[in-house]
């Protein structure tokens, strides 16, 4: 266990309860508990930070996945297929994570959100229910490449927001509405937090006493948000998307032009 006080101790283990329940419902939960681990272990490397997140959200997404599983309607062997990419581009983009400027990348992903959040915020019948007419081959493809493959990279290069993009990408691709296209997103999200945990783990970069201890809170978080989502419905999961999205833009800014 790091040399941290009683206090941030208490701030971590709540942060990584919040982060649990927005990314149960959502994704984005790295907005929170990466800047709460920075804050609470400023000595330490950043990929070290990073592996440490992953190890502790990795708790959080598989408990939020199999409390969806049970009640949402989740193509559970699509699901999978897309996992499968993901864990693989996740293992590569944390393999690049530190030789890649990401100053270079937050402008395209800030207009990326600026964009999609446009988007659901006119369109709001965007994820209300799922399309009744099925899904071609292509899509499915698309899907595993850009939602799995692409999504992973990104994940295990920067993180933050991964939950969200695949939200989206899910509802989108493959006409679901957002309940179902975030338990959806819990299971790659699962396989990308793992294959950049492997490679984090691989390298010696994680704090794996702190982030047992925080994964306990993160994965109770996870579960309620879960069971809320399926509560609420699509209505509630879009509210709390488009603030996630402008939580992301603001923090992605203040990182870019401080």
């Amino acid at each position: 266990m790091p040399d941290i006080s009683t206090t941030m101790l208490i701030v971590l283990c709540a942060a990584a309860a919040a982060a649990g329940w927005i990314d149960a419902v959502v994704g984005g939960g790295g907005l929170l508990l990466l800047p709460a681990l920075l804050l609470g272990l400023p000595n330490a490397h950043p990929a070290t930070v990073l592996g440490t997140n992953k190890a502790v959200a990795v708790v959080g997404t598989t408990g939020a996945a199999v409390a969806y599983a049970r009640r949402a309607p989740v193509d559970v062997k699509l699901a999978a297929r897309i996992g499968l990419a993901a864990l693989a581009g996740s293992m590569g983009g944390a393999a690049l994570a530190g030789g890649i400027s990401k100053d270079a990348l937050r402008p395209m992903i800030m207009l990326v959100l600026l964009v999609v959040g446009a988007f659901v915020a006119f369109r709001p019948g965007f994820g209300a229910a799922p399309s009744a007419a099925p899904v071609s081959r292509q899509r499915v493809l698309l899907a595993i490449g850009l939602a799995g493959l692409g999504i992973g990279f990104y994940d295990g290069l920067i993180g933050p927001g991964t939950g969200t993009f695949l939200v989206l990408a899910l509802t989108a691709l493959l006409h679901l509405d957002l309940v179902t296209a975030s338990a959806t997103a819990k299971i790659v999200n699962v396989c990308t937090n793992a294959g950049a945990l492997a490679m984090f783990a691989y390298q010696g970069m994680v704090l794996w006493q702190l982030a047992a201890l925080m994964a306990l809170f993160n994965l109770a978080g996870g579960m309620v948000g879960a069971r809320m989502a399926l509560k609420k419905g699509s209505g509630f999961v879009r509210g709390v998307l488009l603030s996630v999205v402008g939580a992301l833009v603001v923090k992605l800014g203040i990182e870019q032009w401080g």
